[in-house]
């Protein structure tokens, strides 16, 4: 019966990967921006004029993937940078027009999903999933990897 486990266990987490990457993919294709994209536009949106700093701790990004990304979405025209009135030094990101029609046409994210139907459970269940995945993520070796809490296998390469 051992067998059959694994076979299923790894059957489905190659489910939760391609899901994933599907999901991805059909983001990407519906409406030409990358998961970590959104995240971003609907960070600034919820944020209103934020900066970087600020940006990365809400995304759970580094500065400079956002920077990147900041830096796609200004050339897409969806966010314009804009100097602070009190101090020229701070640079804050703004939404565009356009950004706004894009988020209003953006259809929900996988794991806003995920987070929908996970807090509906109890908290027994939840404390075992965790568990669970924590220990899996152990014996794949990628418990050290640093990973934010978007669902995306692609960002990496994809920003």
């Amino acid at each position: 019966m051992s067998d059959q486990y694994i076979q299923d266990v790894l059957i489905n987490l190659r489910r939760i990967i391609r899901a994933t990457d599907l999901q991805s993919k059909w983001i990407s294709k519906t409406c030409g921006l990358t998961i970590p994209q959104i995240m971003v536009l609907r960070s600034i949106s919820s944020l209103g004029d934020v900066t970087v700093k600020k940006l990365s701790d809400e995304v759970s990004l580094s500065q400079a993937t956002v920077t990147t990304i900041l830096n796609r979405l200004e050339d897409k025209k969806l966010v314009e940078r804009v100097r602070s009135v009190a101090d020229k030094r701070i640079v804050h990101a703004r939404l565009t027009a356009e950004s706004l029609h894009v988020l209003k046409n953006t259809p929900p994210l996988m794991h806003e999903n995920f987070i929908h139907s996970f807090t509906e459970l109890e908290s027994w269940e939840q404390t075992q999933i965790l568990s669970s995945l924590q220990r899996v993520a152990t014996m794949m070796d990628a418990d050290k990897l640093d990973a934010s809490p978007l669902l995306d296998v692609n960002a990496p390469t994809d920003l």
